[in-house]
């Protein structure tokens, strides 16, 4: 018969490891080499950026990439603090999301302060679902990446849906890729809006293999159009994850905007999903 001080015993043996349970995960994530899209964490980047980015490195991440803010690219801090922040933590900023517009200049300027790699481009310079914009804008974006080679950066795009359309016949996404010079612009391929789109990643990865360095990894509710936790949508992640290579993708960000309950609870969710493929 057991006795209580059996059961006291056992009591602490299950409470210590459920303890340690999440530690061990997170030692398990740390050596992944996925980053993360500080969008996913947009509210807690606003409210207090420090405090924020010791919460995304405890859940394991080693690479980040920056969005735009109402405070600015590094969400109130300068390029250095944010470059400083991230070393303490032991993390780096690897990437960041820009606009392509008149304070193109002074954002090459903080990307190099930053002792970032990447300035991808996350909408259009300007507007027009045609080919001849599409054109004109990939003539920007080889300007823009030659501008960036010559300070030691890598310029690129970030896809949403919208450039998967056609005119003629042409998808106006394939327009920007003929168009654009593979080593001035390094393309972002974000998985779950390509899939939103109902094209497939793979079929870009084989129509221009190694043209793909960085990533969004999103998967994505196609019944209401958002993002979700891994495994809940359509994409097909560990197909994803098999054709890495083909891709040449360097960097893969994971990135969530919708969540089920808070930003910390999905990528937990996301990282164990992946761990487990």
């Amino acid at each position: 018969m057991k006795t209580r001080r059996d059961f006291l015993k056992n009591l602490w043996l299950f409470s210590t490891a459920t303890l340690l349970m999440p530690q061990i995960g997170l030692a398990t994530t740390k050596k992944s080499g996925y980053g993360v899209q500080l969008y996913s964490f947009r509210d807690g980047m606003l409210a207090d950026p420090k405090k924020t980015l010791e919460q995304i490195a405890s859940l394991g991440f080693k690479e980040i990439e920056s969005a735009g803010s109402s405070k600015g690219y590094y969400y109130g801090l300068t390029p250095s603090e944010m470059a400083s922040t991230c070393k303490q933590l032991g993390m780096s900023l690897t990437s960041g999301h820009v606009h392509l517009d008149d304070k193109f200049e002074q954002t090459m300027e903080d990307a190099v302060a930053s002792g970032q790699e990447y300035l991808i481009c996350s909408s259009l310079p300007t507007e027009g679902q045609t080919i001849d914009n599409y054109k004109s804008v990939a003539e920007q974006f080889n300007i823009a990446g030659e501008a960036c080679k010559k300070r030691g950066l890598k310029f690129g795009y970030h896809n949403h849906e919208y450039e998967f359309e056609s005119e003629n016949g042409e998808v106006l996404y394939d327009v920007l890729m003929d168009n654009t010079q593979e080593d001035l612009v390094h393309m972002e391929l974000d998985l779950g809006w390509v899939v939103v789109a109902e094209k497939d990643p793979l079929y870009y990865f084989k129509k221009y293999p190694g043209r793909f360095p960085l990533w969004h990894l999103k998967d994505m509710n196609m019944h209401e159009k958002v993002s979700t936790e891994f495994g809940k949508g359509i994409l097909d992640i560990d197909l994803m994850l098999k054709n890495k290579e083909l891709s040449g993708v360097k960097h893969i960000y994971i990135e969530q905007e919708e969540y089920a309950n808070n930003p910390f609870k999905s990528m937990q969710y996301n990282m164990k999903y992946l761990n487990n493929i």
